[in-house]
This record gives C-alpha cells, structure tokens and sequence, in this order.
C-alpha cells in the first residue's frame, strides 16, 4: 500500500470499529424496545440499518480507492451489499401490510445481492494461482456435489417444519441454498489453493455460515409470511455482513505459500456419485426445484472435467514418452539413461556404460550439410542396435553421442563388445550417392556395487571416452589414474581452496647467480603448500586442480602479496635483490593481477624496477595486442618483464623486437646436459648472442652440476639458478643462505 493511502487505511479503521459498535448499539436498543416499547422497536431497527449499512458501503468504497488491483471485485461487493441494505429497508420500512408479507415487492433486491456476492467470489481469488478452467470446474464441482447434498439432507427437513407451498417455499428456501454454495464456494477455493490468505477464508465462511443460519431459522419459521424475525436473526444477518466485508477490506497478501492443485479423483468421483443418487431417488415436483438443478449441474461438471482429466493424462503420456526418446534417432535419450542407471544402482544390479563418440562427425556436417549428418545419425543408430543384445539399451545422448547399457561386469567381455560396435560401424553406409565409413571412441565404465549418482557413471564414461580418442585405441576402460577430475582431484581442490583460506601456502625461494660477477643477483619466487596432513607439496601436486577449480586468481594474488612482503623484509636487513615472481597467461590477461600488484607494491614501498614479472609465451598466442598493453603497462610502472621457458613454445622473433622485454628466460630442457649436448649447446649459444644483440639479460634455469654452468659460463650466460648453486627454501632461510654464500666468496677472493 503506498504512503500516500496512510490517511484513507486510518479512516477506514475508524470505520470498521465504528460499524461493529454501531451494530451492537442498534441490536441492544433494538431488544430493549421489543421488551419495553414493542412499537418504537421497527423505528429502532431502521435507523440502525439507515446508518449501519452506508458505513459498509463507505468502508468498501474506501477499501476499492486503495487496493487498484482489486477494485472490480470490491466494487462488485459494494453493489451486492447496497442491494441488500435497500431490500432490507424495503422491508423494514413500510407501512403498508402488503410491505410485511412474504414475499414482498423488495425481495428482489436480495436475490441480486446474491448475483453479487457470487461474483466478487469468483473475483476475488488469487490470479497467480488459479489456473483457467480447470480451476473453476473443481470449484463447481464441490459446490455441486455438496449442493446435492445438502439438497436431500436439508430441503426436505425444512419444507415439513415450515408448512409452505409454492413461491414462498421456493424463495424461502433459495437463500439458505445460496449460502450453503457460497461457503462450500470459498471452501473449495481454499482447498484448491485459489485463495492464499487462510484468515480471510475462514471470515469469509463463517459469515456466510451466519448467513445461512439466519436464512435457515427464517424459512423454519412457522410466520415466515410475514416478516416479523426475531432479534437473534437481525444480529446474524448484521454480523454475517460486518464479517464479509472485514473479509473484503483485508490487504491482499503478497507472498504465495502453496502450488495450485486439482480436486483428486476421489471428489470427482464421490460428486458424480451423490448427483446420481439424487437423479435417481427422483423427488416430488415441488422438491425438484431445488434438487434437480443441482445434480444436473454436478453431472454436467464432473463430466466435462473428467474429460479434460483424460485429455491430460493422455498428454501426460505422450508427453512422458517424448520426454525419454530422441527425436532424430527415436532411440532413448539421455533422460532414459539416468532413469535406467538409477534404476539399476538401486537396485543393486550388475551393469556397465560404453559411451560412444563419432569421429569426424563435424567434417561430414561441414562438408555434406546438416541433412546428410542426420542422415549418418539414424544409420548409426541402427547399426549400434544390431551390434549389441536385444536387452541392452542403445540410446543417443545428443550430438554425435551414444551410450550402451549392458548387464554384467566382466571387463573382457565388455572390451570385445566395445570392438563389435565399432567394427560394425566400420562397415560402409551409402547417403546421398557418397559412401562413408563411420568410426568412433568408445568408453566403457562400470558401475559399482556402492554406486549411488548416476552422473558420475556418465562423467566417468566420457572421461574414459576421451582416454580411448586420445590414444587412438577405439575403445579404452575407464583409468582414475588417467582422470583429471576424479574424486581424489576434487577433494584435493577443495582443500586447496580452505588452504588459501587458513594460510597453508608458503612462498619459497630460489637463488639466482650472476655468473660474471659471481654473486647472488635476485631470487625467484616459488610457491609450496604446506598441508596440515601431508607436509610441503609442490607445485607440480596442486597446480593443475588450482587451475581446474578456478583457484589461480586467489592462488597468485596471495603469493605475490606474500613475496612483496618478504622482499621488504630483506630490504630492511641490507639484502637487495632483485626479485622474480611467476604470472600465469590468465592472470596477466584478466583485470585483477596487475591492479592488485602495483597496490602490494605501493603498500610495501618496494622498489618496481627490483621486481621481474616472468610470462610465459602462451601469453602472447592468446591475446598478442592486449599482452603488449600490458606489458607496456608494467613498464610505465616500472616492473621488468622476463619470457619464462623459452625454447619450448612459439618462440617468435616478433614479439622480442616490438614488446617491453628485459629477460629471457632459458627452459630447463635446453640446458640440462648442455656441456655433453652439441646441438642444444649450439641452440643455447645462440640464443645468448640474440638476447645480448636486443639487449637483454639472459638467465638459465635447471643448472644441476658443474660443467653444465662451466659451459654456460663459457658462452656468456648473465645469471643461472638451479640445484648446483641452491635448492628453493624457505623465506626464513634466505638471509642467512645469501650471507654465508657472500662469506664464502669473500674469503675466496681472499686467499686468490
């Protein structure tokens, strides 16, 4: 309700405590008349009425003004309630006898008041829930039924305790009718979910429950010609309306609690069998009036919505089938081998998945056209169904994919199955005038006695479908020790990702050497794990899942942040070196590295030009022109850049002479064994001469022995790191490493 409705919600509560008060002002006085001066009662009773029914009407009126969405049915309340004050008055009113006698010329009034009251009704629901059609016929139908009903068990009581004929019977007995369908109305809404505010239900049925009471009690009278009710009447039809348009004037609630249903079986059924029962007792005339009409309509509804029961339930049916078939093959679908390989795990059974993928399926799509490729797909499927027994279930899974369900676990025979189909496939098919000889992988996995996902059967499949296609072997059985996203992978990346969390990763770092000189020049950067259960890992261990499970960014802005810390820790203590730390071509890429490596750097006062940032070449192959922005970036920065393991990827002259570049970075492959190695040697020698000629530092990674550094030295290498000169340690050990290495080369010069 929006603020500027504040004023009218305050009136319109003034309203509704204003109307009970006045309701039981009027009753009381109105009773205490009856008692003491039995004519002044009817003066009483219409003045009551003259101002309690405008306050409805007022309170309604102000209801519509706040509540836009629900104005025509509020509106449609106000009508139906205004025809019931006039009627009322009519009545109540008159002077002449003909005013008092049942019925009067005013009762029409209260038959439109009902038109009124059924239709805000049918307004007046939840359009979120109801659905169309349906939702109605299961309204009707209760209200039906529980009218056939009601018609044997009540009707005739009150026809004999009355002792009317004809048109009065008729109207007396039309109104408690009218309220029984409208409380069985409001009910079936409720248990149709139709309506999703419970209180508002429940004020709703009890008023016109209060209706019906007083409508009942007038029809039993024994004076119900004439108008005469008792006190306890008037109350109740007040009541009744105060109540239904409290109901009425209640917020509508917002939040949907419950999904929309439909009456079961059993109400349709018990309805059609309390219409027919009724059609078949077959009252006398005047009684038929009242149960005919009912039972009829009960008939027609409960029919008319058994047939659209069975229109969707065949529907359902076809539905269900679609959903379980592949469209182009007409083999089952991947839906239809979950359901069976769940089946199977419940139930224990011995079975096995071979999931087969075409090769060159895409070059025949390219080349002949999608018709041609569908083509190919449904011969295929007819040629995997003849390979195989009749009880195993082929399906396609989509694309160029197909699966194969069999019984059993021998992993012999499964592989000489896998053979069969691929053998049978291997056989000519002819489309279009153009012979083509079909092949493909297939993976074979098997389920076990402990299974419990059907996923990880299809996941383990496919992993094994890709084992066969890259080892050209056809068909491969399914190797954890070959799967990258097994569960020991997994579970490993999550402990990775709770290490960032509690700070299991260590920064190490190794020494590097400036040959000439022969003093320590920089260290490089080198990330270790230290787990809580298995000690120090190294990178090669984690890496691969850190990438896997999208940890790289975490796992890169937490080393360099770490490695900037210990180098301003090392420039404290008069240790000045340069640094070098690794950046994964995803990171250097991506919009958050660089951004949070200048603020490490301003954070911890490091020198930029003491730091190198070493990338490897696949940097270059993904994204060549925003590589050279970025490197030029660091650059204007201050950071020097070194290409990491060079030698072993594009290694393009290009981007050497047109990028930022400071260092090349010598792979370990073409260094180890470079003193006995002539053609590496030649390689490495010449690789020196073109950094020297572009101006730039060369450094050489993986130096193991003696004459591997000799041989370096020999051809002018700048710097070299490796396990002759000093293993990666820790960044506690660095300062007194670098100090006992300066010790040694001082006294060597010394005793030079």
């Amino acid at each position: 309700m929006a603020r500027s409705s504040a004023p009218i919600a305050r009136i319109a509560r003034l309203v509704a405590w204003a109307s009970w008060a006045w309701l039981i002002l009027g009753l009381v006085a109105n009773q205490v008349a009856r008692t003491v001066a039995p004519e002044s009662s009817q003066s009483i009773l219409l003045t009551t009425l003259t101002i309690f029914f405008p306050m409805l009407l007022l309170r309604l009126a102000l209801a519509a003004r706040m509540y836009a969405g629900r104005r025509a049915g509020l509106l449609l309340l106000l009508a139906a309630v205004t025809a019931w004050a006039l009627g009322s008055m009519s009545v109540n009113s008159g002077s002449d006898a003909a005013q008092h006698h049942f019925p009067a010329p005013g009762e029409w009034l209260f038959l439109v008041s009902y038109l009124g009251m059924a239709g805000y009704l049918m307004l007046d629901v939840d359009r979120r829930q109801l659905r169309p059609t349906r939702g109605w016929l299961d309204i009707a139908v209760i209200c039906g039924g529980t009218s056939c009903l009601a018609s044997l068990l009540l009707i005739t009581p009150i026809r004999l305790a009355s002792g009317q004929e004809g048109v009065p019977l008729l109207l007396a007995l039309i109104y408690p009718l009218a309220d029984g369908v409208l409380v069985l109305a409001v009910l079936g809404q409720a248990l149709l979910q139709a309506r999703t505010d419970l209180v508002k239900s429940v004020m709703l049925g009890v008023a016109f429950v209060l209706l019906a009471c007083a409508d009942s009690g007038f029809a039993l009278q024994a004076s119900a010609r004439t108008y005469d009710f008792a006190n306890i009447s008037n109350a109740l039809w007040g009541g009744s309306f105060a109540l239904l348009v409290a109901a009425a004037c209640r917020p509508a609630t917002a939040v949907i609690r419950t999904v929309p249903k439909a009456a079961g079986t059993a109400v349709l059924v018990a309805a059609g069998a309390v219409a027919t029962a009724v059609l078949m007792i077959r009252p006398d005339d005047e009684l038929a009036y009242f149960t005919l009409p009912p039972a009829a309509f009960t008939m027609v509804t409960v029919a008319w919505r058994m047939v659209l029961a069975l229109r969707d339930a065949n529907r359902a049916t076809e539905a269900f089938a679609l959903s379980r078939t592949d469209d182009l093959t007409k083999l089952p679908n991947r839906r239809a081998v979950r359901v069976r390989l769940e089946d199977a795990i419940e139930a224990s059974e011995p079975i096995a998945l071979m999931m087969l993928d075409l090769d060159g399926f895409k070059e025949i799509n390219d080349a002949l056209g999608h018709q041609v490729g569908d083509t190919v797909l449904r011969l295929v499927a007819v040629r995997m169904r003849e390979a195989v027994e009749s009880r195993d279930l082929v399906a396609r899974l989509g694309g160029d994919e197909f699966a194969i369900i069999l019984a059993g676990r021998d992993e012999i025979e499964l592989m000489e199955t896998a053979h069969d189909v691929l053998r049978e496939l291997r056989n000519p098919i002819s489309v279009d005038g153009i012979e083509i000889c079909p092949s493909g992988s297939i993976g074979i996995t098997i389920a076990g006695p402990d299974e419990h996902d059907s996923g990880e059967v299809l996941r383990r499949a496919d992993v094994a479908m890709y084992q066969a296609k890259s080892s050209g072997t056809g068909a491969a059985l399914y190797d954890v020790e070959l799967d990258e996203f097994s569960r020991s992978r997994l579970q490993l990346a999550e402990e990775l990702r709770k290490g960032l969390k509690d700070d299991q990763i260590e920064v190490w770092y190794q020494p590097q050497l400036d040959v000439a000189a022969r003093e320590i020049s920089g260290l490089e950067a080198l990330v270790r794990w230290r787990h809580p259960v298995h000690g120090v890992i190294s990178p090669v261990a984690f890496l691969p899942a850190a990438r896997r499970a999208g940890l790289m960014a975490a796992l890169s802005e937490v080393i360099a942040r770490q490695a900037l810390r210990d180098h301003r820790q090392r420039l404290d203590a008069g240790i000045d070196l340069r640094l070098a730390v690794n950046c994964a071509p995803t990171e250097l890429l991506g919009h958050a590295f660089l951004p949070q490596l200048y603020a490490a750097i301003e954070e911890h006062a490091i020198p930029a030009d003491s730091l190198v940032l070493e990338i490897t070449e696949d940097s270059f192959l993904s994204d060549p022109h925003r590589t050279r922005e970025l490197l030029v970036d660091l650059r204007e920065h201050g950071v020097q850049v070194s290409i990491d393991d060079y030698g072993t990827g594009f290694s393009s002259l290009t981007y050497l002479r047109n990028l930022p570049v400071q260092e090349l970075k010598i792979d370990r492959s073409l260094v180890r064994n470079v003193a006995e190695d002539h053609r590496s040697r030649e390689i490495v020698a010449s690789t020196i001469q073109l950094a020297h000629a572009l101006d730039m530092r060369i450094v050489a990674e993986g130096v193991e022995n003696a004459a591997d550094l000799a041989a370096l030295d020999a051809m002018g290498i700048d710097t070299v790191q490796g396990y002759h000169l000093a293993r990666p340690m820790p960044a506690g050990e660095v300062a007194q490493w670098v100090r006992s290495w300066r010790g040694k080369v001082e006294a060597a010069k010394m005793a030079g």
